[in-house]
C-alpha cells in the first residue's frame, strides 16, 4: 500500500463501510450511497447528487477521481456526467456523487449500494508561461478527428 487516506463519517453515518478496494488488483475504492431518508428511484433523464456519508483528507499532491462503476453504467445506464469528478486535496466536505440516468428502465439506489469508485492519483502542478509561438508537431492544430479513425 502507498499510504493512508483519512475518512470522517458525516452525522448519522454509523453503518456504512469505509470506501474499500474490492479485490487486490482494483484501481478504485468503491463508494456507497448514504441515504438515511430512503432509496432514490432514478427515471430516464433524472439527475441527483448522492452523498457517500464521508469527508476525506487526501495526502498532499493527490486528488480523488470519482468514476462510474461499469456495471451501473453499462447494465442500467446510470452515469456520472462529470466523469471523472475531482476531489481536491484541500476539500474537507462530504464527498458527493452526481448520478444521471440514461437508461429507460427505472433503477433504485438504496442506502449502502455501491454507486461509484474513487481512484487516488498523483497531481503535478506547473507554472503557466505565456509564449508568442508554439513548437511545431506533425499534428499541428488539427482538432477532433484530425488523425482519422484507423
Amino acid at each position: 500500500m502507498a499510504g493512508e487516506i483519512r475518512f470522517k463519517r458525516v452525522s448519522g453515518n454509523s453503518d456504512l463501510p469505509l470506501p474499500a478496494y474490492q479485490t487486490p488488483g482494483a484501481a478504485g475504492m468503491d463508494l456507497c450511497a448514504f441515504l438515511p431518508d430512503g432509496p432514490v428511484i432514478f427515471e430516464h433523464g433524472q439527475f441527483a447528487m448522492i452523498s457517500t456519508g464521508f469527508c476525506v483528507e487526501l495526502p498532499s499532491g493527490t486528488e480523488m477521481q470519482i468514476r462510474p462503476r461499469s456495471g451501473l453504467a453499462l447494465k442500467h445506464g446510470l452515469i456520472l456526467p462529470n466523469s471523472p469528478g475531482t476531489v481536491d486535496e484541500d476539500y474537507r466536505g462530504c464527498v458527493m456523487v452526481g448520478l444521471y440516468m440514461l437508461g429507460r428502465v427505472p433503477f433504485t439506489i438504496r442506502h449502502g449500494d455501491r454507486i461509484a469508485q474513487a481512484v487516488i492519483a498523483e497531481v503535478r502542478r506547473f507554472r503557466a508561461v505565456e509564449v508568442a509561438e508554439m513548437s511545431d508537431t506533425v499534428r499541428g492544430a488539427g482538432g477532433f478527428g484530425s488523425t482519422g479513425t484507423r
